[in-house]
């Protein structure tokens, strides 16, 4: 221990004043994020309880519509990702100025053009999928009052993905160009907007009619009407990003642009769906158990994805921050904002996991006053903290990769560590071991540190080679 300890005094002396500007521009362009992620999972929060408030028919609507949405939804969201590294290669080729300069402005317009009709073609066809299942939304065996309160609410958010996916493509846009501030201003002032509509339309207020889930639909319609519309304001009123837009001639060739955002978009959309089929299954495999399970299990994962949050931020600094610096052909920058950002997470997850362990007998009370319910639930909150280790190293880890514009083989590890790793192990350690819900947390643990593994061992290769050409 001692000998660890000195190591660790010699790193800190020696490093940290090397790795502290790195440290601070990962944060400033992290913090936003973490913030807007954050802004949004409390918002969620608030309709469920606003929507349960009213009626649990209205509830249990919402919650299935929701699920179908989002299991679409997470392709397209994903898909759009592909934008941020493609823009900020160019953006940190500019920077570095030359006779290159103009050239790498117009490529930025040329990306963000192309982005707009890629979004377009992709709202299309998430419309035509999502809306195919409106007649078929009785045929998922759930009860003919959720069904029919279900229909309007899911109408409504179906349309709304058109926005949504304008409002995504504008955000990744401007992470390309380092800025993450104006999504979280943006998403903050709608997810408050939202939560007064919410009250206006569900509850029937200001002369309205109480319209419970149809209601929670029209104001999720609005505010994320208003998400891209409030976007483009922003990026009119700013000289630096409006000279972007208007380089690029619409009269252009943009199916090369479209065909390289999809190379780069699908795979990171296809890594996304599979993280979240190992999550859905999970919910299914620990409802075999019991509903007691099932209860704890929601409330470990409700837990989990707060905090996963600040790793989602630190994630999107880093593909902001190694697509720069690869642009401006400063891989030895490239590694340390690398590795700031392993750094960064670890001491964040550290904090999580040293407050998840410390009050893994408290928390589930703020759930729930089930006492079959809360020993399970502590009990898996416990393993979530150890859990949040291996989440938030693969969640910078692919990252990293995105940054260098590397996604079809993080797929490939993805369906490798969370489907055929992650769910016959916790199939096996729930029911042959009798480890129950614990089981299927354990096999997170397992299957999040392989990827993780997988990651940060590809990442390293990738910059090894990059480092021996620019060395020719």
């Amino acid at each position: 221990m001692q000998i660890f300890l000195y190591f660790c005094s010699r790193f800190m002396k020696t490093r940290f004043t090397e790795y502290l500007p790195y440290y601070r521009r990962n944060l400033k362009v992290a913090f936003p994020v973490m913030l807007t992620q954050l802004g949004a999972s409390l918002v969620g929060l608030f309709d469920t309880i606003m929507v349960g408030h009213y009626a649990t028919t209205d509830l249990a609507a919402v919650s299935f519509s929701n699920a179908i949405f989002f299991s679409v939804m997470v392709f397209s969201m994903g898909a759009l990702m592909g934008l941020t590294p493609l823009i900020g290669v160019e953006v940190g080729a500019e920077s570095v100025g030359g006779t290159d300069t103009e050239q790498h402005a117009h490529q930025v317009s040329y990306l963000y053009r192309s982005g707009l009709l890629f979004t377009l073609l992709l709202s299309g066809a998430m419309l035509v999928i999502l809306g195919s299942c409106i007649p078929l939304l009785g045929c998922f065996g759930q009860e003919a009052v959720v069904v029919e309160a279900a229909r309007p609410y899911y109408i409504l958010i179906v349309i709304s993905i058109i926005p949504f996916l304008f409002f995504c493509m504008q955000k990744q846009f401007l992470e390309g160009l380092g800025n993450t501030m104006i999504a979280m201003v943006i998403t903050m002032a709608m997810n408050l907007l939202n939560i007064a509509l919410n009250w206006v339309f569900i509850f029937g207020k200001l002369g309205c009619p109480a319209m419970g889930a149809t209601g929670a639909g029209i104001a999720t319609l609005i505010s994320r009407t208003l998400m891209p519309v409030l976007f483009w304001i922003a990026i009119r009123a700013h000289k630096q990003w409006h000279k972007y837009i208007n380089r690029a001639a619409w009269q252009e060739d943009y199916h090369t642009g479209i065909r390289r955002l999809w190379k780069i978009g699908a795979p990171i959309g296809g890594q996304t769906v599979i993280e979240t089929i190992l999550f859905t299954f999970s919910f299914i495999i620990i409802g075999w158990i019991n509903k007691e399970a099932l209860a704890a299990h929601h409330i470990a994962n409700q837990i989990a994805d707060l905090t996963f949050m600040l790793a989602l931020g630190i994630g999107s600094a880093t593909t902001i921050r190694v697509s720069h610096q690869l642009g401006k052909g400063d891989l030895h920058a490239v590694r340390m904002a690398a590795n700031a950002s392993i750094h960064l997470v670890l001491v964040m997850n550290t904090i999580g996991a040293i407050l998840m362990i410390s009050l893994r007998n408290y928390i589930p009370w703020i759930f729930t006053k089930d006492e079959a319910v809360i020993p399970i639930a502590s009990t898996l909150i416990m393993i979530a903290g150890f859990f949040q280790y291996a989440d938030g190293l693969q969640s910078v880890g692919a990252a990293m990769l995105r940054g260098l514009t590397d996604v079809k083989r993080p797929m490939v590890y993805a369906f490798i560590a969370y489907i055929v790793v992650s769910l016959p192990l916790g199939l096996f350690l729930t029911f042959t071991c009798n480890l129950g819900a614990a089981g299927m947390w354990l096999s997170f643990i397992v299957s999040l540190s392989l990827a993780a593994l997988l990651f940060h061992t590809r990442f390293r290769k990738k910059l090894r080679h990059l480092e021996g050409k620019a060395d020719l």
